[in-house]
């Protein structure tokens, strides 16, 4: 059963258990060509990445649908199928509906584990019966509704290529089937994130147009003893999921960055809420930005590891000999009998996939909706498009390839794995490699994706097959060239970083002596900084004696 997040050591477990991803929320005129764009890391320790996918079906009265928990594969049960249901490739459907999902846990006394249907199905059963985000948590909160709700307290970004919502939903425990739940419409000028704390505080009961709650979400709380004052003053977040150190410091400090990187306001105001003080003024839901926000700039911000910030990882001995910008795990430790605890940045190794889903109103349904995807941590993947229209899954995302104890060269989790294992312990040595052919591949895909989509537009008309074949068969296509290219580049720094020193390079190659052989390596040794932190750690045990 997930924990309520109560203090740091349950937090750490909310964290080790998988329930620890970050979601970015952008309107359509707080971006910069009119795209809405919602973004996820999916985050579980031993998770492998793959593209999931559902074909678009009509089935017959009577025809059931199982449901397995997502988290453990445990049989949950089974719901009737919708007569018709739509495709869904990852987490975009079709009809450029998107779903992603941060999980909160809140009061544990809440979960249903009784409860038919959980949170990861949640978001697939109502991709494959949505065609609006509207529709989706119409669809999301009757089921759970008249199912029950096996999960406890999520989070979840919904978008098409108008609107983006945030919908917070907890159960109400054994014995009561339902949920209660706020959904909120983010300001389309606006931006919004949330990171494994409940971000809905106080809402607008009146403005029907742009807040949707439960008729029960007051009154089961006056019920459960969680609120005693007046409807105009209740807080969903302080309701069902309290704050507190823990759920401030590791989740919504994350949510802190995304708006110090982007947001019009000194987050200066909420740094100390973001460190742990839950005294401190909470965060707005939705800020606006200093300027439109780019596809990029998402993929960028889902890159952070606080660099230049009070949370900053990488300029202290945690982050070892070359100032890696991660911690190992768990984040808490304890020493001499206090408790201690690691920074969690939005980029982290524990990543399976991630995505940032770009939705465009102004392009039909095919061309305009794209999710671009990658598997393992984002800082060190190549986002590739994967299309809404896609029936046919990219190899090197198919699940068959991606087993959580079986290495495949054919997959691109196991892959861009690799390669980030290969950086972590020489993290500074090799991050400006990384980068270089991380945007260079980047921006030729990008650059290609323009030209493809131009002449799927132009065939949609005439030839609407041909059409989605070109935008899938770029889906593949991109796919596999990232898997290809980032393999050679796994291999290019095993050349160039072996035995912890560095072969030079002259115009793109390794250079040579005169007779052929490899040209005498760089051997970069110990940065200041470390030196520093070792000799105040072993003094003068290793100090030369000066000569007499």
């Amino acid at each position: 059963m997930k924990k309520i997040i109560l203090s740091i050591l349950g937090l750490m477990l909310l964290v080790m258990n998988g329930e620890a991803c970050t979601n970015f929320i952008v309107g359509k005129k707080a971006s910069a060509d009119g795209s809405v764009f919602i973004s996820y890391s999916a985050d579980s320790f031993g998770m492998s990445g793959f593209l999931a996918h559902f074909a678009a079906g009509v089935h017959p009265e009577g025809t059931m649908r199982e449901v397995y928990d997502w988290d453990t594969g445990k049989y949950l049960g089974s719901i009737p199928e919708a007569p018709v249901t739509y495709n869904v490739v990852g987490n975009i459907n079709e009809h450029q509906v998107a779903i992603a999902e941060t999980t909160f846990g809140g009061r544990a006394e809440l979960v249903d584990t009784t409860g038919i249907i959980d949170y990861g199905s949640l978001i697939y059963i109502a991709l494959q019966r949505s065609k609006t985000a509207r529709e989706a948590i119409d669809v999301m909160t009757k089921l759970t509704n008249e199912y029950g709700y096996y999960s406890s307290g999520e989070s979840f970004s919904i978008a098409d290529p108008n609107e983006a919502w945030i919908l917070e939903m907890i159960g109400k425990g054994p014995g009561e089937k339902g949920t209660v739940w706020v959904a909120i419409r983010i300001p389309d000028d606006c931006i919004s994130a949330h990171a494994n704390q409940s971000r809905i505080r106080k809402f607008n009961m009146k403005d029907k147009e742009n807040v949707i709650y439960s008729k029960d979400v007051v009154k089961f709380a006056r019920k459960k003893g969680y609120f005693s004052g007046k409807d105009e003053d209740f807080s969903f977040a302080d309701a069902y999921c309290p704050a507190d150190f823990g759920a401030l410091r590791y989740c919504d400090a994350r949510v802190w960055s995304f708006f110090n990187m982007y947001a019009d306001l000194d987050m200066n105001d909420y740094l100390a809420w973001a460190s742990g003080d839950a005294t401190a003024q909470p965060m707005p839901l939705y800020v606006k930005p200093k300027a439109p926000l780019s596809l990029q700039d998402v993929q960028n911000g889902m890159r952070d590891h606080y660099e230049g910030t009070p949370f900053d990882i990488t300029q202290d001995i945690g982050g070892g000999i070359y100032n890696m910008p991660y911690r190992l795990s768990p984040l808490g430790f304890e020493y001499e009998g206090k408790e201690y605890f690691n920074e969690r940045p939005i980029s982290t190794y524990q990543t399976a996939f991630t995505f940032v889903a770009q939705l465009r109103s102004h392009l039909p349904n095919p061309v305009g909706g794209v999710m671009w995807f990658g598997t393992d941590d984002a800082n060190m993947i190549i986002y590739t498009p994967v299309y809404c229209g896609t029936k046919t899954i990219p190899d090197c995302y198919a699940e068959e390839f991606s087993d959580q104890v079986t290495f495949s060269w054919k997959s691109s989790f196991w892959v861009f794995n690799w390669v980030s294992n290969m950086i972590y312990p020489k993290y500074s040595l090799v991050v400006d490699d990384m980068k270089r052919v991380q945007g260079e591949l980047e921006n030729k895909i990008y650059e290609q994706s323009k030209a493809v989509e131009q002449e799927a537009l132009a065939s949609l008309q005439s030839s609407p097959k041909r059409a989605l074949r070109l935008l899938e068969e770029f889906t593949c296509s991109s796919a596999e060239e990232a898997l290809a290219e980032w393999k050679k580049f796994g291999e290019y720094i095993i050349v160039k970083y072996n035995d912890l020193v560095v072969k030079p390079e002259k115009d793109g190659k390794f250079e040579r002596t005169s007779t052929g052989l490899g040209a005498t390596v760089k051997r970069p040794g110990y940065p200041d900084a470390y030196k520093k932190a070792f000799l105040e750690q072993t003094g003068d045990k290793y100090l030369v004696p000066v000569a007499k």
